[in-house]
């Protein structure tokens, strides 16, 4: 088995292009295959090598790694043509010398005239002569494929059979007029260069299925099997876009999405292993997957979904392999500096400990876990409206005492000191509990209290409470 991606870098990696490569790469690794990355980089004003490296990016982001490629188009372009040229001598395509604007023209008048527009076929009954003359002038030219009278029908691997009249494909361009390939026509050259078994892609190029067998056929070929995926839709059933959340693959690393969290959710999307499982390991996946079992229906985007997947992810990952993320998100809010790393190691393990039950990304632990770091965050407002009563001040006052006696400062000695004073007191440990939650760390949420303040450190601790003091009622 051979397959491939073949993305064109006019663009990010989008979401749809990574799951059909992850299909793609499921197969091959599953069938012991080659797994082939092609750049389709024929639209040379639109391509750009920033995106080649994006492309690049994504997928090694995603652990797609490849096993021949990347292979370019706009390398390949000579023996495109030369195929072309072939097409040409066996009359199996013909050179069209249509202006863009002559075609527009034509098909206008046939929309006028209420007509359906194919190419005419103007210049397959073009003489010698009329040639010879168009070519004296220097009339650039196309060449168009010939479309044969019949019909082709071929065994969708997702859909079954499909089939189409050729009488509804006109004489399409192979070869434009300044030499470039057209789609159709490089990818059917390539992935039989290629060697390339099984095509697997988006259903947006079932109308091009017909025409590249006929390509094939045309060149003496056995196209390989295709199999078309169903698009990814937003909830609202509508294309997937930027409104229904990031689409770049990369976009996913930056809001702190783990890639295998994101693998395991797009092997899901449009596919099943079955048993209704949702978390599976890239070895269950290879193992399982298969493309009978990809459904023909569109699949459904749910970003509520994808985080609480990356979520259970992050929560089977131990602290040690969670620090290099965690400390990425930390350093890029300032939180952390390069020369810490080490210092701040124990320190960040613990932390991570404590926070990643409640994390569903790794930007996460930074934006809920600012106050770990810095002293510079204010009190949720309704926070303060809740927890903070008359005669606060003075409870505050006489915790602060125990806290500055409590020694060692540990969760156990923490707890003792907060929760005697209430019984002394005679109030609820709660009447404490939430302001200190509330003074230390901003929030009216988080980890158990007595972890977080027995991490946060007596000092720290002590100093956040002292400071909050003259604002206590």
């Amino acid at each position: 088995m051979r397959v491939r991606i073949a993305p064109s870098p006019t663009g990010y990696l989008h979401i749809g292009t990574a799951r059909t490569a992850l299909y793609n790469w499921l197969l091959a690794r599953k069938h012991k295959g080659t797994f082939v990355l092609r750049i389709e980089d024929t639209d040379v004003e639109r391509s750009s090598q920033e995106m080649v490296d994006v492309i690049l990016e994504s997928l090694k982001w995603l652990g797609l790694d490849w096993d021949e490629g990347p292979y370019f188009q706009s390398r390949r372009v000579e023996i495109y043509r030369r195929y072309a040229e072939r097409l040409l001598k066996e009359g199996k395509a013909y050179c069209c010398y249509c202006t863009p604007e002559e075609l527009k023209e034509r098909r206008e008048q046939a929309i006028r005239e209420g007509r359906a527009w194919k190419y005419d076929r103007k210049c397959l009954y073009l003489s010698e002569e009329e040639k010879r003359k168009l070519e004296k002038e220097g009339r650039p030219r196309a060449i168009r494929f010939l479309v044969p009278p019949g019909k082709t029908e071929f065994n969708d691997l997702v859909h079954g059979k499909i089939e189409k009249n050729h009488e509804d494909i006109e004489d399409f361009v192979i070869l434009k007029s300044d030499g470039m390939p057209t789609y159709n026509f490089a990818v059917v050259v390539d992935d039989h260069e290629m060697g390339i078994t099984h095509v697997i892609r988006g259903d947006d190029h079932i109308s091009n299925t017909p025409k590249q067998i006929l390509i094939y056929r045309a060149l003496g070929w056995e196209p390989p099997l295709f199999g078309h995926l169903p698009l990814i839709l937003g909830e609202d059933r509508s294309k997937l876009s930027k409104r229904h959340g990031a689409v770049a693959v990369l976009q996913y690393k930056e809001d702190g999405f783990l890639p295998d969290a994101l693998v395991n959710y797009l092997a899901l999307l449009g596919w099943s292993p079955g048993d209704n499982r949702e978390i599976l390991s890239r070895e269950e996946l290879i193992e399982l997957f298969s493309i009978e079992r990809v459904s023909d229906r569109n699949a459904i985007f749910d970003r509520r979904k994808l985080l609480w997947m990356n979520g259970e992810y992050i929560k089977m990952k131990s602290e040690d392999e969670l620090f290099n993320g965690v400390w990425e998100f930390l350093k890029k809010e300032e939180l952390v500096k390069d020369e810490e790393k080490e210092e701040k190691r124990d320190y960040i393990l613990g932390f991570i400990k404590l926070m990643k039950e409640r994390c569903k990304t790794l930007k996460d632990f930074a934006t809920l876990g600012y106050y770990f770091f810095r002293d510079d965050f204010e009190l949720d407002p309704e926070g303060i409206r809740k927890h903070f009563y008359p005669g606060l001040k003075e409870r505050m006052e006489k915790l602060l005492e125990r806290f500055e006696k409590t020694e060692p400062f540990t969760v156990e000695n923490i707890e003792q000191a907060l929760r005697g004073l209430a019984e002394e007191l005679g109030i609820k440990a709660k009447e404490l509990i939430h302001p200190v939650r509330l003074i230390c760390s901003g929030m009216t949420f988080g980890p158990g209290l007595f972890e977080l303040l027995a991490h946060l450190g007596k000092e720290r601790v002590i100093r956040r409470i002292k400071k909050r003091l003259p604002e206590l009622p």
